[in-house]
């Protein structure tokens, strides 16, 4: 009861008024960073249907989405999204003299872990919605992995 009121009066004044301006500058990089994601996902996607329809190889098909399953492993694919969220960097800086904001470095991990688990979902739906053994007309598989492919941007 003692310190609930001061608490209260310090937050309400000097954090508070400061909430939105914060959020708005720190999801500036992490939604380019998640964005980046996405891009990347459709970029792979749209290659292997630009091979695909190249070679109507179902054999390299199969091959083709068993590397973008391991997409999400892939430091130097995924480094260009990594890299957008590390300018979180700089503005927590400003944010650690503040409000005494600490690990700053766990907040970025943090960050770029979940850019990963999107990917692997990405992925892992794009592989469950897709099976090329399944597609019997090869006409129609390229359709058919641009459609899931929106699915999966959906």
């Amino acid at each position: 009861a003692t310190v609930s009121e001061p608490a209260q009066k310090c937050c309400a004044e000097n954090i508070q008024p400061f909430l939105t301006s914060i959020l708005e500058e720190l999801m500036g990089p992490v939604s380019s960073g998640f964005a980046e994601v996405r891009s990347l996902f459709d970029k792979e996607v749209n290659e292997m249907i630009q091979d695909f329809q190249k070679t109507n190889d179902t054999t390299k098909l199969k091959e083709s989405v068993d590397q973008l399953v391991s997409l999400p492993f892939n430091s130097v694919k995924m480094e260009p999204c990594y890299l957008k969220v590390n300018l979180l960097q700089e503005l927590l800086q400003d944010l650690k003299s503040r409000f005494k904001v600490y690990h700053i470095d766990f907040v970025i991990q943090r960050t770029q872990n979940f850019m990963q688990e999107l990917m692997e979902n990405a992925v892992y739906t794009f592989e469950q919605l897709f099976s090329p053994g399944h597609q019997a007309d090869s006409v129609k598989v390229a359709s058919t992995m641009e459609k899931v492919k929106l699915r999966v941007l959906k």
